[in-house]
């Protein structure tokens, strides 16, 4: 037990005296240097240092490295600064506290565990609080959690029943214990007990739920005023807990790039022992001959080592020092084209597209399988009441609208007793919260859609939901008004798929158990004799038409059962050792022998524009899989409807199901035999549920892998949260790049294993869109997502890091090519000032054009999605495209080379006058290069390409202007001489010639898909919607994209 000192007004008791007091934290700089490159570099750079072997100065690591670290550390200054003004404004906002029933105001974060904190309407929750106490006077407290979950509507919260009769001067002077688990960051859950000292209360433990507390961060609504009790304070709160930086993601083309880094630097070491091997060599035998060189005829015992490590520092620039602040600098621009995109704004919530993770937009260019939400993300979330059955009647099956069908209308009018049931049942087994406007007028306020749509059709049918609090609720039926009181309520999870709550009928004071769910979950559990066999027709009826179907039954509790029962609930409650399972093992004892009253459907339609882009994403080679929580068929006829799945003949659906083990294994082998053997020439897809999956991940988790890995479509119903993320991870696990979408909190674990999540800003709420990488107002807007902006960031990004490689291979090359010039020493042809300048500014800036660049239309990609292959296999940015690149940067090395040492190698020629001729031979390459390998231009792409151009020899220039450099006067006799300009002609013609001749004759004779629709984009500026791209595709056939380890983790 911990007693706070000089807080004497209530004890908190925690498993272990683990507490720390509320500070705010504040996160400090990243450690660049945690990096594998920034730590490679920072090697290079301390080599430098060492004056015996560097061939250049150090400020040509040091300057760019520098430069680096500034930029980045800049960024995170920039975060860290605002993070430190948010935490010193939320430390040193006011609250009231009472003490010794005086109310006085502190700061936030003097706030101290067991203080008794006051708050008032619209305030701002500073901790974690027990209710003790409301101004509304059924102790009812309205709380919005948008800041802490996401969901957008109100959350009701409840006084302890020890303190629910305490008036306002009480609770300024209470005295206890609560008992608390250890904080925590599982915002839906709170096991806790209470105990007040006399004379206030008897002295008795009551429980604490989450819905007796009053979270940081949420916001108090409807309420004058509101107190509680202060359990956990700063860091140690569930908002605090929840808090941390998510585990940054490697895309598939980060991945590619680091395994391209490591061949470089595995190559680079090889020519570094063969150069020093050889340069030892000519030292020893041509060296120590030459007196000008100066070799000591007796060096040190490390004098074998300088000649290696000097061509090491001559060779590190074959990894660009720049690439990585290049790369996220083009993100950061992905990202925000993202943001900016119009057409991905959803007019009807005016939400915008927003990307939250700024690192993996190339990704969304190589997505693999897409593990869709049904609920709120194909559909609209909109629940209309459609349909019922009670007592095997069904109505509404005639016009499509049961509460317009004549028959209903007369059972409500006549008090038909089994439709009064089952609107009793509807209007309050549920968690709605009824609010009286000044008019009179109700409307509801509820966490479900499913139950808005139930409590308002009960409404519609004269069974009026008019108040309702913790301990009563009041309903008014064709006039008459009946009191309940609320005992017990049952509460819904996705284990037991149903809700009961326990009530006292006013006038007769029979105790009632009423109960909802779904039909696996209550059907069972029906009294022995009564005939539920219309009701599961009925369900099965409904669940074809694409609806979502929930049925109700009740029973009588006789008082002796309910007292018995009570006791072990309430037990139960007050436990802190597995809480949750003794609940629900009371529950279930509770809900058996129930009389079954009728079944509910309910309509979610589609949303606009769901099917079209189903099926343009299936046509872009894109597999998508369907993961719910709803019944099969219903989930079936979603599928139908989307496009997801095609009826016979043309697709076939295949089931995985049975009802015992054995069955369900036996037809998972079967549908793995029928996929392999008739995949080609059908549409397939398979079906299963929850059960059936558990079963299969426990005893053939293999079969089902390769089922998945060649399954296009799958409909998978009935699952848990747990079990959604399951199947992503399974896809991930043999190494596909997957993407989970979804709009609700039980798909945040989906959204949060896969490579991409992406979140839909729903009804639900905006905690899905939270979770997510990416958040959209509409399923629609994925196609663009994908197809757009993730193809595109693809492209961009494989054109980038590839060039990063060129421009430092090239100079690394040239340097390579001197040392047959300069007997293998290390030396290195270019100065200090023109390798930094050529790695930080000459180089970085043209590649940047690229992040504007669209090789063809957004039009033309919508309409040819098949040509999204290229990216998704990695086409672009392989071993094989590499090569191509490297063998381009040797190719141009030698021309440099050789031109400018027939051009210049003459007596006359100064080391510095061939070193400019040399870079500049580069420059020009390269801005052709870039000008070649761009398909679009625009006046940022000019500026930068041709103004860098130009800012090449201007800054030249002005650095020939100085006295005290090497480079004096040498641009500037460089320029005067034709030969210069010749030369330069020449580099550019020998070099580019080659690259265009070879590019001409692949589009002439070799066209791909690509190079047929820009062509025909710049010769007839449309496409023909007939063209056939299959032969020009032909070749695109992929393995997963790291299915080298099955085990990798991006």
């Amino acid at each position: 037990m911990m007693i706070l000192a000089g807080l004497p007004t209530v004890i908190i008791e925690y498993p272990t005296q683990n507490i720390l007091y509320g500070t705010f934290s504040r996160r400090t700089y990243g450690n660049n240097s945690a990096r594998f490159m920034n730590q490679y570099f920072l090697l290079i750079a301390c080599l430098q240092l060492w004056s015996r072997i560097t061939p250049v100065s150090p400020a040509t690591t040091w300057g760019p490295l520098i430069i680096i670290f500034i930029v980045s550390a800049s960024k995170e200054a920039w975060d860290d600064y605002n993070r430190y003004l948010s935490d010193k404004k939320a430390n040193e906002r006011k609250v009231w506290v009472v003490k010794d029933g005086i109310h006085r105001q502190i700061k936030a974060h003097e706030i101290h565990v067991g203080d008794i904190v006051w708050l008032h309407e619209n305030d701002e929750i500073p901790c974690d609080l027990v209710l003790i106490g409301t101004s509304d006077p059924q102790g009812i407290c309205y709380v919005e959690t948008a800041a802490l979950d996401g969901e957008i509507d109100l959350k009701t919260r409840v006084v302890p029943s020890v303190s629910a009769n305490l008036s306002a001067e009480q609770l300024g002077k209470i005295k206890g214990v609560i008992e608390c688990p250890n904080p925590d960051n599982d915002i839906r859950r709170f096991d806790a007990n209470i105990r007040l000292f006399p004379p206030i209360t008897e002295n008795e433990k009551c429980p604490l739920t989450i819905n007796n507390t009053l979270l940081q961060s949420c916001y108090l609504r409807y309420n004058d005023w509101a107190c509680g009790i202060a359990v956990y304070t700063g860091n140690e709160t569930k908002s605090g807990m929840s808090r941390g930086t998510a585990e940054p993601k490697l895309t598939a083309a980060d991945a590619m790039i680091d395994k391209l880094t490591v061949a470089i630097f595995v190559f680079q070491i090889g020519v570094v022992l063969l150069l020093g091997f050889v340069g030892n060599i000519w030292k020893d035998n041509q060296g120590l001959k030459q007196w000008y060189l100066m070799y000591p005829v007796e060096g040190p015992w490390y004098d074998f080592l300088v000649i290696p490590l000097r061509f090491e520092l001559l060779c590190s620039i074959m990894i660009p020092i720049s690439i990585k602040v290049t790369l996220d600098l083009a993100k950061g621009v992905y990202a925000k084209f993202i943001d900016w995109d119009e057409q991905m704004f959803d007019h009807e919530t005016s939400t915008p597209a927003h990307s939250a993770n700024t690192a993996i937009s190339e990704d969304l260019g190589q997505v693999e399988y897409i593990l869709s939400d049904k609920t709120g993300t194909l559909t609209e979330n909109r629940m209309i009441f459609r349909r019922c059955c009670i007592s095997d009647t069904m109505y509404g099956n005639d016009n499509g609208d049961a509460l317009k069908d004549v028959r209903l209308l007369n059972a409500v009018s006549s008090n038909d007793p089994d439709v009064i049931k089952f609107l009793m049942v509807m209007a309050l087994c549920n968690t709605v919260v009824p609010i009286k406007s000044n008019d009179g007028t109700v409307s509801y306020k509820a966490q479900s859609q499913d139950e808005e749509a139930l409590v308002n059709a009960a409404s519609h049918l004269n069974m009026v939901l008019i108040s309702k609090d913790s301990s009563n609720a009041e309903i008014c039926f064709n006039g008459s008004k009946f009191s309940y009181e609320l005992l017990n309520t049952l509460e819904f999870t996705s284990d037991r798929k149903r809700m009961s709550v326990v009530v006292k009928e006013g006038q007769t004071g029979k105790i009632l158990l009423l109960s909802k769910g779904a039909d696996e979950a209550i059907l069972p559990r029906s009294s022995p004799g009564q005939q539920t066999q219309s009701y599961y027709e009925a369900v099965e009826m409904y669940s074809q038409l694409g609806l979502r179907t929930l049925c109700l039954g009740w029973r009588e509790l006789e008082e002796d059962e309910y007292k018995n029962w009570s006791k072990k609930f309430q037990d139960a409650s007050c436990s802190l050792d597995n809480r949750e399972n003794k609940i629900a093992e009371l529950c279930h004892s509770l809900e058996q022998n129930l009389h079954i009253i009728g079944v509910t459907a309910i309509e979610d339609r589609l949303q606009d524009g769901v099917p079209e882009t189903i099926k343009l994403l299936r046509n872009a080679g894109i597999n998508v899989w369907m993961i719910t929580g709803d019944k099969q068929n219903t989930a079936i006829q979603i599928g139908l409807l989307c496009n997801l799945i095609t009826s016979e003949p043309i697709g076939q659906l295949l089931p995985i199901n049975g009802k015992t083990e054995d069955e369900i294994l036996r037809s998972l082998d079967r549908a793995l035999a029928t996929m392999k053997s008739t995949r080609e020439t059908k549409d397939l897809a398979f079906v299963l549920d929850g059960w059936a999956l558990e079963i299969i991940l426990k005893h053939s988790k293999e079969s089902f892998t390769k089922l998945a890995m060649v399954s296009r479509t799958a409909i998978c119903c009935r699952m848990t949260p747990l079990q959604k993320a399951q199947l992503v991870g399974l896809l991930k696990s043999v190494g596909y790049l997957t993407l989970a979408i979804g709009d609700g909190g039980n798909d945040v674990r989906m959204i949060q294993e896969a490579n991409i999540g992406v979140g839909i800003s729903g009804r639900e709420g905006l905690q899905a869109a939270r979770a997510a990488d990416y958040s959209i107002g509409k399923f629609k807007f994925l196609k663009r997502l994908i197809l757009v902006h993730g193809r595109y960031s693809y492209n961009r990004t494989a054109f980038i890091s590839q060039y990063s490689f060129y421009k430092s291979l090239l100079i690394c090359f040239i340097q390579i090519l001197f040392a047959f010039l300069s007997g293998f020493s290390g030396t290195s042809l270019f100065n200090s000032i023109s390798l930094m300048a050529y790695n930080v500014f000459y180089t970085s800036l043209p590649v940047m054009t690229i992040i504007f660049d669209k090789d063809i239309s957004e039009t033309t990609v919508l309409q040819y999605p098949q040509i999204f292959l290229y990216s998704q296999a990695g086409r672009l940015l392989n071993p094989s495209t590499f090569s191509g690149w490297f063998g381009r940067s040797l190719y141009h090395a030698l021309v440099v080379f050789l031109i400018t040492i027939c051009s210049y190698a003459d007596e006359k020629s100064e080391m510095e006058e061939l070193s400019m001729v040399a870079l500049s031979g580069c420059i020009w390459l390269q801005a052709f290069v870039v000008t070649l390998d761009t398909n679009s231009f625009t006046y940022p792409q000019i500026i930068l390409i041709w103004g860098n151009f130009l800012a090449f020899y201007m800054i030249n220039l002005v650095l020939s202007a100085v006295p005290s450099l090497k480079m004096y006067t040498i641009m500037f006799r460089l320029c005067s001489q034709p030969s210069y300009w010749i030369t330069m002609a020449l580099i550019v013609t020998v070099g580019m010639g080659p690259v265009l001749a070879f590019r001409y004759s692949k589009n002439l004779y070799r066209p791909s898909a690509i190079n047929i629709l820009q062509q025909i984009e710049q010769t007839n500026g449309c496409i023909q919607t007939s063209m056939n791209l299959e032969p020009a595709l032909k070749g695109s056939n992929y393995q997963p994209l790291l299915s080298d380890s099955a085990e990798s983790t991006r």
